[in-house]
């Protein structure tokens, strides 16, 4: 594979990587060597193709279907990693759902559905991760945030209680886990493009703009991710590091 091989030997598990912002981080950490284990709540056939793309380059690659709100299948998806390829070095926990609804509207069903797919989701695959973690050594955990969790925006209540939480474990777990060589970061991405399964475009992206007038892509928050994961990012935790070409400035 044509990327430097700094992850050569390591292992990643990246949740909702079947497609989008996902997707590009499991190529990317696949490029620098790591063999990935790509998730998916149910596009398998989206999984399977992000992981042939990744055999086909020369790289090493399993599908592990699982939806990371279910605290078995979460364990699952944590022993695939192990079984596949005998370690785990790194957790990037990217599955969420960002819909937008106007709180009057909000009932408290899908409130909790977005918390816990997004930041349940990520305390559950911590967790299970966590013996590895410490058994590797040099782990990394990376949690995908968002840029309306700092900016605020209408109608994204649950979104965006559930990024702003996910910036919380992140302070909260590099705490918890400096003793084992643990790094904990949060990256939160802003006006990406990507394919949207309702065809719309997010309400915030007219009011948020880039001084440079323009959108990032996938593979420009996946190059972040893979840095964080490298040994050149080892005095690196508890931040939560924007990728939004400016259009918030921390």
């Amino acid at each position: 594979m044509s990327k430097e091989q700094v992850l050569a030997g390591r292992v990643a598990v990246v949740t909702g990587s079947a497609r989008n912002i996902g997707r590009a981080i499991a190529l990317d950490l696949a490029r620098a060597g790591a063999a990935v284990i790509v998730n998916a709540r149910s596009a398998a056939a989206d999984a399977e193709a992000v992981a042939a793309e990744i055999r086909q380059a020369g790289g090493q690659a399993a599908v592990k279907i699982a939806d990371v709100t279910d605290p078995a299948a979460v364990e699952a998806l944590i022993a695939a990693a192990v079984s596949s390829f005998g370690r785990l070095d790194f957790l990037v926990n990217n599955a969420s759902v960002r819909r937008e609804v106007d709180f009057a509207a909000l009932d408290y069903r899908e409130w909790r559905e977005i918390l816990g797919l997004t930041l349940d989701g990520a305390y559950l695959c911590c967790h299970a991760a966590l013996p590895h973690l410490i058994a590797s050594g040099a782990g990394t955990i990376v949690n995908i945030g968002g840029l309306s969790s700092h900016t605020g925006a209408t109608r994204r209540a649950h979104v965006i209680a559930a990024k702003a939480g996910l910036s919380g474990l992140t302070r909260a777990l590099a705490h918890d886990l400096a003793a084992h060589n643990i790094t904990v970061n949060c990256v939160a991405p802003g006006l990406i493009e990507t394919v949207r399964a309702s065809g719309q475009e997010p309400a915030h992206h007219a009011v948020h703009k880039t001084p440079g007038g323009r959108r990032g892509t996938p593979d420009e928050v996946a190059a972040l991710v893979g840095f964080l994961c490298g040994p050149d990012a080892r005095y690196i935790t508890g931040q939560t590091i924007h990728a939004n070409g400016g259009a918030f400035m921390a």
